[in-house]
């Protein structure tokens, strides 16, 4: 296990990363919140950005485990939205920025040579009859496969049980 330092948490879940990389609670930037956001009519955004070697992350979290899903849109097409409007509000942090170090998280991930998307999808343990759509995660990642490509050819989605070697990160919640 890396040595840890600058722990997240979002939701339940506490992401902790290896000490030496550089990660932000994106979606609550002031450049996020007071600037960006309202461009467009609205934009969205992935909850934690990470910059480690050679490789900048774009994690969005997802907690079903005690409140089912409810939105209407497609998983997998919320998070490509907030993918695409997540890189966007990068570039305009890395330019307009009024905070020091969200310019310089914004300016270190959009320096790095490979660009990946994790989608951090916890799901109720077993079905049951309050529950009996659980989100099958295969199918989520196949469509998102499809939608960033151009960003990611091989997003991933996992849990605190599935973290990829690669990632230098762990979660507990």
């Amino acid at each position: 296990m890396p040595v840890i330092e600058n722990p997240i948490t979002e939701d339940r879940l506490t992401f902790t990363f290896a000490r030496g990389g550089l990660s932000s609670k994106y979606d609550a930037w002031s450049h996020y919140r007071n600037q960006f956001n309202s461009a467009f009519g609205g934009t969205k955004a992935v909850d934690v950005v990470y910059a480690a070697a050679d490789t900048g992350w774009l994690i969005e979290v997802k907690d079903y485990r005690v409140n089912p899903r409810t939105k209407a849109i497609d998983l997998a097409d919320e998070v490509a939205l907030k993918v695409r409007d997540t890189l966007a509000g990068l570039i305009s942090a890395r330019l307009h920025a009024n905070d020091a170090d969200e310019k310089r998280v914004a300016e270190t991930i959009l320096r790095k040579r490979h660009l990946r998307v994790v989608l951090h999808l916890e799901t109720p343990r077993s079905r049951s009859r309050l529950r009996p759509k659980a989100i099958e995660s295969d199918k989520v990642l196949q469509k998102l496969k499809t939608l960033i490509k151009a960003i990611d050819p091989h997003p991933c989605v996992v849990d605190q049980d599935t973290i990829k070697p690669g990632m230098s990160w762990a979660v507990q919640g």
